[in-house]
């Protein structure tokens, strides 16, 4: 699908995304704000900043926070949550900023194989010497969530669930670091992040994921019911214990430098 087509998926359900599922990145955003200096002074653009949680983290670092989504819907979220930030609607092909205006350019699971004009855009508005980073699903071996996906393509228009497995293919080895080098990049490190959906039960987590774009076209294809069911159905496995359900997942990074 279009960039625009994306941001209706994502932001159909905004509120949700953002309050019920976002905050389960939190270790993978707080990790690469380590990794490229985010502090106190850093200009940052989040690109695909979505509803804008770590946006908002990085202001708590002190940071000027800006990002680009192609949903209206999450910027409204993000522009509550960080009232001074720079939140843009547009396309991560064509970013609306000079060239060399950012100290960090962050990629939280927005760019993936296939997406080089972005990266080329990403590495023009960085400025010389600034860091930059791109996250992307782990190991399928190590991915929780897979049923979910699983779900998605079965029940998805057949192009989409091709090109929703095949997202997966940006954590192949030499994948992510072969998309820096054609941006002119320098490659720095690669890692992992282990991260976890927890919810109190069954039915917040079904709303949860329902609001994840992926899950659009899906239930546009076969309606929310029968998707519902078969979710319900590939995840009815995990134990709901105590402390709720929980779902855990490998999101892999990768770092680099503007020469």
């Amino acid at each position: 699908m279009g960039w625009r087509e994306a941001g209706d998926a994502w932001g159909s359900r905004a509120t949700e995304w953002a309050y019920l599922a976002e905050p389960y990145f939190r270790p993978v955003n707080e990790r690469i704000f380590g990794l490229t200096g985010v502090k106190a002074g850093t200009a940052l653009l989040d690109v695909g900043c979505g509803s804008g949680y770590a946006s908002w983290l990085a202001a708590d670092r002190g940071a000027g926070v800006h990002g680009l989504d192609a949903s209206e819907n999450l910027l409204t979220v993000a522009r509550a949550r960080t009232p001074h930030g720079d939140f843009r609607f547009g396309d991560m092909d064509s970013l609306p900023w000079d060239m060399e205006s950012f100290d960090v350019v962050t990629c939280f699971n927005s760019v993936w194989i296939g997406n080089d004009v972005a990266m080329a855009e990403a590495a023009r508005v960085l400025r010389r010497g600034g860091n930059f980073a791109m996250t992307f699903w782990g190991s399928p071996k190590r991915m929780g969530l897979a049923p979910f996906f699983q779900t998605v393509a079965a029940l998805s228009p057949s192009e989409h669930g091709t090109a929703t497995i095949g997202l997966g293919d940006t954590g192949r080895s030499g994948v992510a670091e072969a998309m820096i080098e054609r941006a002119g990049l320098t490659f720095l490190e690669r890692g992992s992040v282990t991260v976890t959906n927890e919810f109190p039960d069954l039915e917040l987590g079904m709303r949860a994921l329902l609001a994840a774009g992926p899950a659009y076209p899906a239930i546009a294809n076969v309606g929310e019911q029968r998707f519902v069911a078969a979710l319900r159905e590939a995840f009815s496995g995990l134990p709901i214990g105590p402390a709720g359900l929980r779902i855990s997942s490998d999101i892999d990074w990768v770092t680099a430098r503007k020469p």
